[in-house]
């Protein structure tokens, strides 16, 4: 009986059948969940490894600190911000990353047409950063500089996709020649507006193309009036010059600043255009060349139009009198 007795306690002091199988179970459950997690975590470290590379390659996310850009609908929405000032200048930084960025536009079929706009109200481009030439050591270095621009510029006014300057507050310089490279330019309508090429102050002349090009907008004598004396023009003026395309007028206090408000509605305004001549439902103005420019001016100049004449006039005796000669000759 001791014996037996002594029997059942060690089968009592043994775990079940069912409780071994159930021990057993949850283990093989909590490998189970073990695994997943694994997997789950390497997967969610994958992912975030490729969103990571992605995110860092992607164009419209890439870390720049003067130019950067977004995209609305089909618009690259481009904006100058020189960083710790408190204008946009064309440094060698900015010219870099805006040449970098377009290249990138080009290049995304997701993206038709693109809007160039400050981050900073007040300002477009105050001009070229004149520490840029102070560190040329050479006359080559200028010129090398000189024609980094102008390939930047050409390239810009070829674009295949068309681009709208959207002007609010200082124009002027190196500035001007980005807006005027551009197929479209719409402007804020109000007194900080103001566009100008003032480089003749300094005794220097637009140098990236700006004296092909306004002349060709303009005419021969505004431009020569802007390029000669460093005048600043209102955008109203400009509007009736032909330098810009569309005025918008400021909008007044609200939740936002005015100036922050302005800047939001000139660049929907922008938005709208840059798409309409994607779409071809808005056409521009095709400009004169240069040289049909010339022309079209001189023939308002008293002298050279005597002299054209006088010169048809000989001609046309010195003909007539060829024609006299051989008809005397025959008889």
């Amino acid at each position: 009986t001791w014996a037996f007795a002594s029997f059942n306690l060690r089968l009592l002091d043994r775990p079940p059948c069912w409780v071994k199988m159930a021990a057993a179970v949850r283990a093989i459950g909590s490998l189970t969940r073990f695994t997943a997690a694994t997997k789950y975590c390497s997967t969610r470290s994958s992912l975030l490894d490729y969103a990571c590379r992605n995110l860092s390659t992607s164009p419209a996310v890439k870390s720049r600190t003067h130019v950067n850009y977004d995209i609305k609908e089909d618009v690259a929405v481009v904006r100058f911000n020189s960083p710790n000032s408190k204008v946009n200048t064309l440094s060698n930084e900015m010219q870099t990353e805006f040449v970098d960025v377009m290249k990138e536009i080009w290049s995304n079929d997701a993206v038709r047409s693109a809007v160039l706009i400050s981050g900073k109200p007040g300002c477009f481009i105050a001009g070229a950063d004149i520490n840029m030439i102070e560190t040329c050591g050479s006359s080559q270095e200028i010129m090398e500089l000189s024609q980094e621009g102008q390939k930047m510029l050409h390239n810009l006014e070829k674009s295949p996709k068309p681009i709208v300057a959207a002007i609010s507050g200082s124009c002027l310089g190196g500035g001007l020649e980005v807006a005027i490279a551009c197929q479209y330019r719409i402007a804020t309508k109000d007194k900080k507006t103001i566009l100008g090429t003032p480089e003749m102050l300094l005794g220097l002349l637009p140098g990236a193309g700006g004296t092909q090009r306004l002349p060709k907008m303009v005419g021969i004598p505004a431009a020569f009036d802007m390029m000669l004396t460093g005048r600043n023009i209102r955008a109203d003026r400009a509007k009736r010059m032909g330098l810009v395309d569309q005025l918008v007028d400021p909008l007044g206090p609200g939740i936002k600043s005015p100036e922050e408000r302005t800047m939001e509605y000139l660049e929907e305004v922008a938005i709208t255009f840059a798409q309409g001549l994607a779409n071809k439902t808005i056409t521009r103005k095709v400009d004169k060349g240069l040289i049909q420019r010339v022309t079209d001016y001189a023939l308002t100049i008293p002298f050279i139009r005597q002299q054209v004449y006088k010169t048809i006039e000989k001609k046309s005796s010195e003909a007539n009198q060829r024609t006299l000669s051989c008809t005397l000759e025959h008889h």
